[in-house]
């Protein structure tokens, strides 16, 4: 492969990539960042206290390739690494990448031909394939599907509390947008946290609809060890952003659903002094009852309702389909007068 020629001014896009002891995939991964179409680019590769090869390998490909850089952090979570990369980033784009991942070589290329194309967009993200295969259980495969889903700023808007809809690894963010809301260290995923953050100011941010990146699963992923990423915690994520947003100032709110998904996120949402004062069932032995303090009442009665701060909390994308064609039939307006989660 040629020496690619260094360029002494600012490259178009950042690639930020944090690591630690990764050394079975790091090489694989900065390769595919390495045969980009887009060559105008850096790699801002962030060693996170690592105690492997995975140093040495991004070293070596530095000293081949000036687009590289490695720079230390002292062993201090991903958080502090990625706070610690973007202050190296020069570019006016950051494009996040994972060391187990994998890049489309056409993908950064068509991230920014997308944000130089629609500047009220802040960021993007795309489609991805997860691999391999075997480490794939059934409820990442339903979540690839759903991104498969997410084709527009307004589909973002619509799902961002639903699931994450904007896979991070697949980011590429205005690099000033994202050094001014920053990641922040706490109990739920940072960058889940971080996109809510970007939404409730404002934000535009869309997905492209293809599968452009590579999302590597194992019993070693991040996302699987963290406790940070268990499911009780981006409930209270969602909580915490409901809390901030659509039902600030709220004296109560209606909750739609009482499975175990609108049971965990009423339970994360008391937490902030927000109790229903109705819950919507079709279960009729529920009908007429009291749960915690709120009145179970039957679909039908959502009619009679004014329209206001109706937190939909069920799973299953076909559910949520019915209840929002339902809510729209009645005049209700999502984001407006009713909201949905899972």
């Amino acid at each position: 492969m040629p020496r690619p020629q260094h360029n002494p001014g600012p490259p178009l896009v950042s690639v930020l990539l944090p690591f630690r002891d990764a050394t079975a995939t790091l090489g694989t991964a900065l390769r595919s960042v390495a045969r980009q179409s887009l060559a105008d680019l850096e790699c801002v590769i962030v060693d996170d206290g690592s105690v492997d090869r995975g140093p040495e390998q991004a070293r070596a490909l530095a000293a081949m390739d000036p687009r590289f850089c490695l720079v230390r952090n002292p062993g201090r979570g991903l958080v502090a690494a990625l706070q610690h990369g973007l202050a190296h980033c020069r570019a006016p784009l950051v494009a996040r990448m994972d060391a187990d991942d994998l890049m489309h070589r056409d993908r950064l290329l068509l991230q920014a031909a997308e944000l130089a194309a629609r500047p009220e967009l802040t960021g993007t993200g795309t489609h991805v394939r997860m691999f391999p295969g075997h480490a794939v259980g059934e409820g990442m495969r339903a979540y690839e599907q759903w991104i498969g889903s997410i084709r527009s700023p307004g589909d973002v808007d619509r799902n961002a509390l639903v699931e994450c809809p904007v896979v991070h690894p697949t980011w590429m963010v205005r690099t000033e947008a994202i050094r001014s809301l920053g990641y922040r260290d706490g109990d739920w995923p940072e960058d889940y946290e971080l996109l809510l953050r970007s939404l409730a100011r404002g934000d535009r941010w869309s997905v492209l609809p293809r599968r452009l990146h590579g999302w590597r699963r194992s019993d070693t992923s991040h996302s699987r060890k963290d406790p940070r990423y268990a499911v009780e915690r981006f409930t209270a994520c969602k909580a915490e952003h409901l809390a901030r947003t659509f039902l600030r100032g709220a004296a109560t709110y209606v909750l739609w659903g009482h499975g175990g998904t609108g049971r965990s996120l009423r339970a994360a949402l008391e937490q902030h002094g927000l109790r229903p004062d109705h819950i919507v069932e079709l279960h009729p032995g529920r009908v007429g009852q009291r749960i915690h303090g709120a009145t179970v009442v039957h679909v039908d009665s959502v009619a009679s309702m004014a329209p206001g701060r109706l937190v939909v909390s069920v799973s299953g994308a076909a559910n949520r389909a019915l209840i929002r064609a339902h809510l729209d039939a009645l005049g209700w307006r999502e984001s407006e007068h009713y909201v949905c989660t899972a």
